[in-house]
């Protein structure tokens, strides 16, 4: 019995259909149409075929394996030599790159392959450092000078610290009346100042007087052994610096109202006095002797600083 379209096929009366002739046992010949063209319609594919029953015994071509065969290691030489043609190509880039960069760097050297003259390098350079090259030592800090008796040895007296017969600020000028130095400090003083500065230990007490018109200025600069003494005097000062009268500088500020200062610079403390020569007190509009105070007291810093920096300068000088 063979399989059709709609199941088992049987001929009227029991009797099996003619079979084709060369076609195989059990499958009908349909009129008109070539066996094994196709499937029947409704039929499933045979096993493992999903189009034609080409793998049945004795149906279809079989495929010519040596052929195939032949085919796979032609087309393997082709890709081979392509392989071999890219990396040639490849290869002849890369060398002429490389015989390019190699003219650029030879560019300007001469046929022996040295550099040409123009291309050496100038034989004038950065000179060598000398020693005079080298930064110097910052100075000695006049200030280091005049802290201490110790390192503040040079000679000191009233001609040496308010040396000159007169001094000048801005437009004022100033006439030396007097001068004086004494060790009994506490005698230089009014009021409370003296005990001050004998307490602070001071060793010394001299004075200046300067003149102009009828304003006098008695500048007193007391001298102690270190710093913290004299800045010690200056904020406790009380009373004042007694004026020195002198020459054209005759009896001022005793028991009258005056203008006061009071500072300190190194081991010195320095104190000031104004007031007018005819002996009348200050009144507290006053400007002439409140200027002229000023203008002594700042003479006075600058000598004290002066004698620092002479110090500070002889010894650099010696190597010190």
């Amino acid at each position: 019995m063979s399989f059709g379209q709609g199941g088992p096929y049987e001929a009227p009366g029991g009797s099996q259909p003619p079979r084709q002739q060369g076609g195989p046992p059990g499958q009908p010949h349909h009129q008109g149409q070539p066996p094994y063209q196709g499937q029947y319609q409704g039929q499933p594919p045979y096993p493992g075929q999903p189009n034609q029953p080409a793998d049945l015994p004795g149906q279809g071509p079989t495929p010519d394996w040596a052929a195939l065969a032949d085919d796979t290691a032609a087309r393997g030489r082709r890709r081979k030599w392509f392989l071999l043609g890219g990396g040639a190509l490849a290869t002849a880039a890369i060398a002429a790159i490389v015989a390019t960069a190699v003219a650029s760097s030879h560019h300007g050297t001469s046929a022996n392959g040295l550099p040409s003259p123009q291309d050496l390098p100038s034989t004038s350079g950065s000179p060598e450092p000398t020693f005079s090259d080298v930064a110097p030592p910052p100075p000695p800090d006049p200030r280091d000078f005049i802290a201490s008796a110790k390192k503040d040895t040079a000679p000191l007296s009233a001609d040496t610290l308010f040396p000159g017969k007169k001094i000048a600020k801005g437009s004022s000028t100033y006439a030396k009346a007097a001068t004086d130095s004494t060790a009994n400090c506490a005698a230089a003083t009014q009021g409370a100042l003296g005990s001050v500065l004998t307490g602070n230990g001071c060793r010394e007490v001299i004075r200046v007087t300067y003149v102009k018109g009828g304003v006098a200025v008695t500048a007193g600069v007391a001298v102690f052994d270190t710093k913290a003494a004299a800045d010690k005097a200056k904020e406790q000062a009380k009373g004042n610096i007694a004026s020195l009268a002198g020459g054209e500088a005759p009896k001022f500020c005793r028991g009258k109202a005056c203008r006061l200062t009071t500072n300190s610079e190194g081991r010195y403390a320095y104190f000031t006095v104004s007031g007018y020569t005819n002996g009348t007190s200050v009144p507290s509009s006053d400007t002439e002797a409140l200027n002229a105070g000023r203008d002594v007291a700042t003479y006075v810093f600058q000598r004290i600083l002066a004698r620092g920096a002479a110090q500070a300068s002889a010894a650099a000088a010696a190597g010190r």
